[in-house]
């Protein structure tokens, strides 16, 4: 039970109740207000019974009652009074400024916000401080837990989906009157059916969807917010199978709410964006934040005319003017995801677009890639993930190397991501096509976000962030860059952590990936070059990882740090994110370097086309769905039963590299490996003539002297970042020494890594 979690400080509490009910599909209809920074609106909820609470009342409901009774003592006395009224005779039709709702006369007492006064001023609603009602309502009511975080929650009603016309399809019976109870069994019935559709019937399903989200109330539900949550009830219903599957909540979010930042763009233009918060989307929107919530959504967001929006939708939306100066786009999705995944840039971005001879170009890349089906032997097998139009399914889409993508900038950047970006991304779709398969989303946005973006990169389904960083220089960042977020596509999206203290599921897969797809992205290089290029990068890696297993605190630096209790929740289905506040473990690589060294580790000891072959076999099998570690190397030592014998196991994996602090113990025996790598031996040859070099400008003080001349070789970008790295470890460099290296390496045209 929720009362009984005791999180510190930094740990991010999930606190939904999902094994009570579940969502399925969000409906947003939202306006977006750069002058208050405030976005306000409507989300509607459609819901699912639980599983916990479905096995239960299988064997009876008393099983589970004392569960309800118990939240309802303890919760009783802190909820909004709500009058049970009727207001079905309201309209609540979604349309930009014109939310049709009850007690648009009612004399205004909210404090008024920007142009969004009138959504306040109907409302109607007190606060739990102002007035509770525990004699009326009893103890014994069942509440719906959602994660909620820095939100203005207005109002919160059921949802008369009966009212729908032409929903009567939905109902085992055409009838549509009877008694009050009756009512509510028909109209939770309505719900089931509909989330429940066969994929092959999406349309109509988001349809039925749309017109639900748009019916009338039927009442008004209790609720009260807290730090983390938002609870719901309504009076006398004790159970969660009688507890109305379709809610709306009117709310709006705070200038100051952690899950999206207002801020400007390169060209001095407003702009507002999910930048990956720990918190998730709790400030954006209520919602059930663990994993195993994996939901469908759609969204309607209203801005002025000039800004564009971009968000996580299968489809490319197409603003439409609903009156002058104010456009609405929509998107929506038919992939069940956690509402962590649910992003939304707003912004004057401007659609980079690519010379006809260019495109033309591109297009043959994507038809002259060497055919790779022969690996994919699974794909006959029936997927298994929940049902949804799945493109793993679809023969058109298994044959689609490169997906439809487009390129989103402030104007000041559109040149440079045409030079360097436009040219990379069907290089790098099509190497990761090579390498897993069918591409999980049906196309690509790929945005450069402001400078305030704290990361180089973030995947979201049908979209990527960027940070301008990765666009100076050479095209070694910023191909890398773009392959790291690529493969996130499979492991962070189509497949996700069902315990979110795994990240190295996603971060670790998505690292060693990136490697692999840049190689085959270069495809003029040699077996002896791709090689080389891979061990400097995991030298470059010990290196990392060695300093912050020096720097940081123990507990911070374990994979799994939930050991046997990881995946595990509490009855109600609430659990804790281990760390997931803590403000080091932000900026911290553990995951993603330790995550790569053991798959680094594991494709060695397998052999690479092996192991490729089983990332394959894996992503088939598991994409669409949740995981654990032991579910990956389950099935990867099933696949290499001779791996057992010379003791590989799951539990010795545990032990040596994902329950344990520091560096593992294989990996310290292969640091010393890397150095012997031809790329390597060239830095250290040129790290020696920059120390000799040195010492003799030392010595020399400032008599002029005769300069010996000496030659310095050309070094990659990765082999710059090892030279500065090494020469950081003496104790002086002298002036002359560091105009000498800006002079020879041009430090200030490389690109970020190197001049960080």
């Amino acid at each position: 039970m929720e009362t009984q979690l005791d999180p510190m400080k930094d740990d991010l509490p999930l606190m939904a109740n999902t094994s009570y009910m579940l969502v399925k599909h969000y409906i947003l209809d939202l306006d977006v207000d750069f002058k208050s920074e405030v976005i306000e609106g409507v989300i509607v909820l459609f819901f699912e019974t639980g599983s916990w609470y479905r096995k239960t009342s299988s064997t009876g409901k008393e099983g589970c009652q004392s569960q309800f009774d118990e939240m309802g003592k303890m919760r009783a006395s802190e909820f909004s009074h709500i009058p049970e009224t009727n207001v079905s005779a309201c309209s609540s039709k979604m349309e930009y400024n014109d939310f049709a709702v009850c007690g648009k006369d009612e004399e205004d007492t909210s404090e008024k916000n920007g142009n969004h006064s009138n959504e306040e001023q109907a409302s109607g609603i007190s606060s739990s401080k102002d007035c509770c009602d525990i004699e009326n309502h009893g103890n014994k009511d069942f509440v719906l837990v959602l994660d909620c975080c820095d939100l203005a929650v207005l109002k919160v009603e059921e949802v008369d989906v009966a009212a729908v016309s032409g929903i009567e399809k939905f109902t085992r019976s055409a009838k549509l009157t009877g008694g009050s109870k009756e009512l509510e069994n028909l109209r939770n019935q309505i719900v089931h059916r509909l989330v429940t559709l066969p994929a092959d019937r999406w349309k109509e399903q988001l349809y039925y969807f749309t017109r639900c989200s748009q019916a009338p109330s039927c009442g008004e539900l209790l609720f009260t917010t807290g730090t983390w949550s938002l609870e719901i009830r309504k009076s006398g219903i004790q159970t969660p199978i009688d507890f109305p599957h379709a809610i709306r909540i009117w709310y709006k979010t705070k200038p100051e709410g952690r899950s999206v930042t207002w801020t400007t763009d390169q060209s001095g233009r407003p702009c507002v964006y999910t930048m990956g918060s720990p918190i998730n989307n709790r400030a954006l929107f209520p919602c059930q934040e663990p994993p195993v919530a994996l939901s469908t959504w759609q969204a309607s967001v209203r801005t002025a005319a000039g800004f564009v929006v971009l968000m996580s939708g299968e489809n490319s939306a197409e603003p439409v003017q609903l009156q002058e100066g104010i456009l609405s786009w929509y998107y929506y999705v038919t992939m069940p995801m956690p509402a962590s995944t649910f992003t939304i840039a707003v912004g004057c971005w401007q659609e980079v677009k690519q010379q006809p001879f260019t495109a033309a170009i591109q297009t043959n890349i994507e038809f002259s890639l060497p055919s790779s089906q022969a690996d994919f032997r699974w794909h006959e097998e029936i997927c298994g993930h929940v049902e949804y139009p799945c493109r793993f399914q679809n023969p058109a889409a298994k044959l689609q190397a490169v997906i439809p993508y487009r390129v989103f900038a402030p104007w000041c950047l559109m040149e440079c991501c045409e030079e360097r970006l436009l040219q990379l991304i069907p290089q790098c779709l099509s190497a990761a096509y090579t390498t897993l398969g069918t591409h999980p989303f049906s196309r690509l946005d790929v945005l450069i976000v402001p400078s305030n973006f704290s990361s180089l990169g973030m995947a979201s389904p049908h979209i990527i962030f960027l940070s301008q960083s990765v666009l100076p220089g050479g095209s070694l960042l910023c191909g890398t860059r773009l392959c790291h977020e690529i493969a996130h596509a499979w492991f962070g999206l189509a497949i996700g952590a069902r315990d979110w203290t795994e990240e190295w599921i996603s971060e670790g897969f998505a690292t060693f990936l990136e490697d692999i797809f840049w190689a085959r992205a270069q495809q003029q290089l040699s077996h002896d070059e791709v090689k080389g290029q891979q061990e400097l990068k995991a030298l470059l890696r010990w290196r990392r990882l060695r300093d912050e297993v020096q720097n940081s605190e123990e507990e911070l630096q374990v994979l799994r740090p939930n050991k046997e209790s990881t995946g595990k929740l509490s009855e109600s289905g609430a659990s804790v994110v281990k760390h997931g506040l803590k403000a080091e473990k932000i900026f911290m690589q553990v995951h993603y370097l330790k995550g790569y060294f053991l798959l680094r580790s594991l494709a060695k000891t397998i052999g690479e086309a092996s192991y490729l072959a089983s990332l394959r076999k894996f992503v088939h099998k598991f994409h669409g769905q949740l995981v654990l570690s032991q579910d990956f190397l389950c099935m990867l030592l099933e696949d290499i039963p001779e791996q057992k014998e010379s003791g590989l196991t799951v539990e010795n994996i545990f032990q040596n590299w994902l329950d344990t602090s520091g560096i593992p113990k294989p990996l310290l025996e292969e640091g010393e490996t890397w150095k012997e790598c031809r790329l390597v031996q060239q830095v250290s040859g040129e790290v020696t003539k920059w120390i000799q070099t040195n010492q003799r400008i030392r010595k020399s003080g400032k008599r002029k002297r005769k300069r010996d001349e000496v030659v310095f070789q050309k070094l990659l970008p990765d082999q710059l970042v090892l030279l500065l790295e090494s020469l950081l470890e003496e104790k002086t460099l002298c002036p002359r020494i560091l105009q000498c290296l800006e002079k020879t390496y041009q430090l200030r045209e490389q690109d970020a890594e190197v001049i960080h």
